[in-house]
């Protein structure tokens, strides 16, 4: 037994018209900006826009430091994706309990909402003083620092991934708690009257209708912890240093020299990032309630 939400009208050519002419200021804005920005980071990385010196053209600020460029990858890659699965199952399950309107439903969207309000940083700075070897969770517990496992500085980064999945799921408990609340009561309340359990209305009604916002949810949650730079340097290790951390160090450098590659590891930083966007809209493409 399957539910599938009501198939939604086709808009007509006036007003599919109507509507890419009020979000055209939007777009051409953004694409102005993204565009120049990404379009003058590549001209560096690629030698047409050097610092000083006359252009010349080619890679190798690609190939300068490969060992630290693919490194800073598998790290980022590695980081931003548990985060974003934790972060998407904690959202998601927050968000059904706050619909079900239970006791502890009130408390959860405190919480939630409080959580979105706090910014990155102070949250970074929170996690890294509550985990930390000598932080207030192993004096709490009575753990001698030399015995508490290595959070916060640590070779799985798990101060930084308790970071963003804990700040990103409140974010997508909220987008989700909206779908929620607007779409899925009704169709919700027909399966059961009709001799659903939970498990086939979790399955059959919840999933399939709140797939293009988890899904949208975590797109923007992976591609923030992948371009997120304070998190991952006050929490994360020296070496290897993820994407954003390396892209900082060599802009800063002392020699000019070292431009072209911080260039280059933004430009990596973002061409995979686009490339999860693009991930995304092909899998909403596929849901049916995208459909």
């Amino acid at each position: 037994m399957t539910w599938a939400p009501v198939a939604r009208r086709a808009g007509s050519p006036r007003e599919k018209l109507r509507g890419a002419l009020l979000v055209l200021p939007a777009a051409v804005l953004s694409l102005v900006v993204l565009g120049g920005g990404i379009g003058a980071t590549a001209l560096q990385a690629f030698g047409l826009l050097p610092v000083v010196g006359r252009p010349t053209p080619g890679v190798e600020a690609f190939t300068a430091r490969p060992g630290e460029l693919f490194a800073a990858v598998g790290v980022s890659l590695s980081v931003a994706a548990v985060s974003t699965v934790l972060a998407v199952v904690i959202g998601t399950l927050a968000a059904i309990v706050i619909v079900s309107r239970t006791r502890s439903s009130r408390a959860v969207a405190a919480l939630g909402t409080l959580t979105v309000t706090i910014p990155h940083l102070i949250a970074a700075a929170t996690v890294g003083l509550l985990l930390s070897d000598a932080g207030v969770l192993p004096r709490l517990l009575g753990i001698p620092p030399e015995s508490w496992a290595p959070w916060v500085g640590g070779p799985l980064w798990g101060a930084a991934i308790v970071e963003l999945a804990w700040k990103e799921s409140a974010f997508i408990a909220l987008i989700v708690t909206g779908t929620l609340a607007t779409r899925i009561q009704t169709y919700d309340e027909t399966a059961a009257l009709l001799g659903a359990g939970r498990a086939q209305r979790f399955r059959h009604v919840l999933l399939p209708l709140t797939a293009p916002t988890i899904l949208i949810g975590a797109a923007i949650s992976f591609v923030y912890a992948l371009g997120s730079y304070e998190v991952l340097w006050l929490l994360g290790r020296t070496s290897p240093e993820p994407l954003p951390v390396l892209a900082v160090r060599l802009f800063q450098g002392v020699s000019l020299d070292s431009r072209p590659e911080a260039a280059a590891v933004a430009l990596v930083t973002s061409v995979l990032a686009l490339a999860a966007v693009a991930l995304t809209f092909a899998a909403l493409r596929r849901t049916a309630a995208w459909r």
